[in-house]
């Protein structure tokens, strides 16, 4: 049974929706104003709030942003009831977060099909999230411990034989064996940066005062170069320097050489990852209306809807069915960088055909073209 907690210093209205309510089976509680509602609320977790505005001690407004600010009740959907419905009156309380408003008079029809539709809502949204947690609980218990291992046994391994048969091994076997080591070491570190990096961004963006300090500190960077330089060495490093297709538009952007640097490497790592070596990743940049837009570009396996909706951390799509490393954080960390700078990541893409993944960023100031630095820079930096 549906708890629905009713707010209301108008005792005749008051009892008319209690009525009504019991008549449909839900389950209601009754306060006669703000203090004594948001209390209750706060007491008896209901599934659907309704509240009057004008109210003595504190008015429906007051009562909601209280609502809002607490962990506890944030997410409680809330129906306004109010004499006066005009423009000014709904936007603001929209604003504050109700899901909905509710004139008087209204018919008992009108009631029962608000909350329906309400409390359908909250249905539909607290099933989906159960299937993004079922998602990420699956996604973490097969992929995690996997991408973790690997490269840890193959530390333990070389150490072990290092240990056990160090005297019978010649110098080039222990040369080869040692490199194995540090490999095998680098991916793991590598691995544990980007949990790291995930964490530290997520918390960034959870706080505005954190985020703007991180957004005041930063020195805008020219894209061309750091876009080339990062492509080049995700390449490199997957031996797929042939597949490569690069052609970029230069332009200033308020982010960090190295955040964008990395948001580009875990893209275009991505792109290498699902698509077959010999087809070719391109990655292109243009500007238009004062944003710089990044296209990375592969001819892979794609992914439908419900898995670009679903991106965030250790989701890695079809695990088990293209068996490829990797711990889902790559896109995840690219739009969480994107959104701390203004930007956001849109995806498009096609099963079994092709990947377009685009980075949308503010220009920082008045484009430049550069092209002439771009080779200087990728040498310096990345040699």
């Amino acid at each position: 049974m549906k708890k629905i907690l009713v707010i209301e210093d108008d005792l005749r209205v008051q009892d008319n929706i209690y009525d009504i309510l019991s008549l449909e089976d839900f389950y209601t509680i009754t306060a006669s104003d703000g203090v004594e509602g948001l209390m209750l609320a706060r007491e008896e977790q209901p599934d659907l709030i309704i509240c009057d505005i004008m109210m003595p001690r504190m008015d429906g407004y007051e009562v909601l942003t209280a609502l809002r600010a607490d962990e506890d009740t944030s997410a409680i959907p809330f129906l306004f009831l109010t004499a006066k419905a005009d423009r000014e009156d709904l936007r603001h309380g929209m604003a504050l977060g109700a899901d909905d408003y509710l004139t008087k008079p209204f018919t008992p029809h009108e009631l029962r099909q608000a909350i329906t539709a309400r409390l359908a809502r909250q249905e539909k949204q607290q099933q989906q999230t159960q299937r993004q947690v079922d998602q990420l609980r699956d996604s973490i218990s097969y992929a995690l411990p996997y991408e973790l291992n690997t490269p840890l046994v193959g530390i333990i391994n070389g150490a072990h034989l290092l240990c056990t048969s160090y005297a019978s091994m010649d110098s080039a076997e222990i040369e080869e064996l040692l490199g194995d080591i540090e490999t095998s070491g680098n991916k793991l570190y590598a691995l544990i940066q980007n949990f790291i990096t995930y964490a530290d961004l997520e918390l960034a963006i959870a706080n505005p005062e954190t985020a703007d300090k991180i957004r005041a500190r930063t020195e805008p960077c020219f894209t061309a170069p750091v876009i080339t330089a990062a492509a080049l060495q995700t390449a490199k490093a997957v031996g797929r320097e042939a597949d490569l297709q690069i052609e970029l538009q230069d332009g200033s952007v308020p982010i960090s050489d190295w955040r964008l640097t990395k948001a580009v490497q875990e893209v275009v790592d991505n792109a290498f990852k699902f698509s077959p070596a010999g087809n070719p990743v391109k990655v292109i940049s243009h500007i238009k209306d004062n944003y710089l837009h990044i296209f990375v570009i592969d001819q892979g396996c794609g992914m439908d809807a419900e898995q670009i909706s679903a991106i965030g951390a250790y989701m890695q799509f079809q695990r088990r069915l293209y068996e490829r490393p990797g711990h889902g954080l790559g896109l995840a960390i690219a739009k969480l960088t994107t959104a701390l700078y203004g930007g956001e990541i849109n995806i498009e893409s096609f099963i079994g055909q092709q990947t377009t993944v685009r980075l949308t960023l503010p220009l920082a100031t008045e484009t430049i073209h550069r092209d002439e630095d771009i080779a200087d820079f990728v040498e310096m930096r990345y040699a």
